[in-house]
């Protein structure tokens, strides 16, 4: 059974992060919207989809980490890990559609006349920025501190959506101060807002699918993982390494060159102590294979 205790203090972080989030868009989703329908602000509407969004994407996120705890069984021998970069992909595809059908009815709003907003909507609008950069910066911390990646695009996401925050907020003073002439500020600004969402709704599907198509991990991960292995007694270089990513954490394939003459028994005592060095300093590997290959090597017959 592989042993993930050293990675809980990351998922309990990386879900109190996600539940922040969860409860302060729920907020802003309910605010954006009350504000948008009574002061007539279809930019503030599209917003209130926007943070909608980000609820639906906290829910499978938090729901796709308790899942990615469970250990391996019979089943899914390799854990359960997958199960955010599922939730991640499917969350990404709704999160887009959402976005189009509130740009189809932004378009259609132009032709329709419709009442100045009123001031009360810039508040809502401005305070909007400044509590999602906050999360943003928030969320970017715990990502750092936690190597949650997942995290780290959550924070952007929270970046991202802070500058829609202000294209609203130019919008509606552009509308407020420009008068009915420029009444249609309030539909670009919520178009606006659309390109953003499926900005982002792109990047997250590409970013899950990448993962479920077993891409190799971040370079700067994969050279220190290179490096650490190499440090091990008796290893006399790392043929090949291969990281995936998995969710939260990553799985390893490293072949190591050791001398061609040892018996099996202490090759085998050599790829041990490769892997448990790798899991001890790297709290996100959940499993290492290791493979020998006897030194010197010849790499053309490993093609």
């Amino acid at each position: 059974m592989i042993d993930t205790a050293a990675m809980r203090p990351v998922y309990r972080e990386a879900m109190g992060a996600a539940g922040l989030g969860l409860a302060v868009n729920f907020a802003l989703g309910i605010v954006k919207l009350i504000g948008g329908i009574v002061g007539q602000s279809f930019a503030l509407i599209s917003d209130a989809v926007n943070s909608f969004g980000d609820v639906v994407t906290s829910l499978a996120v938090l729901f796709a980490l308790r899942v990615a705890q469970q250990p391996p069984d019979d089943e899914h021998p390799y854990g359960h890990t997958r199960a955010e970069a599922i939730a991640g992909s499917n969350i990404a595809l709704l999160v887009i559609l959402s976005a189009l059908l509130v740009g189809w009815e932004a378009v259609q709003r132009f032709s329709i006349p419709h009442a100045l907003p009123p001031v009360w909507t810039l508040w809502i609008a401005a305070a909007n920025v400044l509590i999602k950069e906050s999360l943003y910066r928030y969320k970017r911390s715990v990502g750092r501190r936690t190597g949650s990646s997942a995290l780290m695009a959550n924070a952007w996401d929270h970046r991202s959506d802070a500058f829609c925050s202000a294209a609203v907020l130019i919008g509606l003073g552009i509308v407020r101060w420009g008068g009915p002439a420029w009444i249609g500020a309030d539909e670009v600004s919520a178009l606006v807002v659309v390109a953003a969402i499926c900005w982002s709704g792109v990047k997250l599907f590409r970013s899950s699918s990448s993962e479920l198509m077993d891409s190799q991990a971040d370079e700067q991960l994969v050279r220190e993982i290179r490096q650490a292995a190499e440090a091990v007694s008796e290893v006399r270089a790392v043929e090949k390494l291969w990281v995936r990513k998995s969710g939260l954490e990553y799985f390893a394939d490293i072949h190591i060159e050791v001398d061609g003459h040892i018996t099996v028994k202490e090759g085998h005592r050599i790829g041990h102590a490769v892997k448990d060095q790798l899991v001890t300093q790297f709290a996100s590997l959940r499993d290492v294979l290791v493979h020998l290959e006897p030194y010197p090597h010849n790499h053309r017959d490993s093609k």
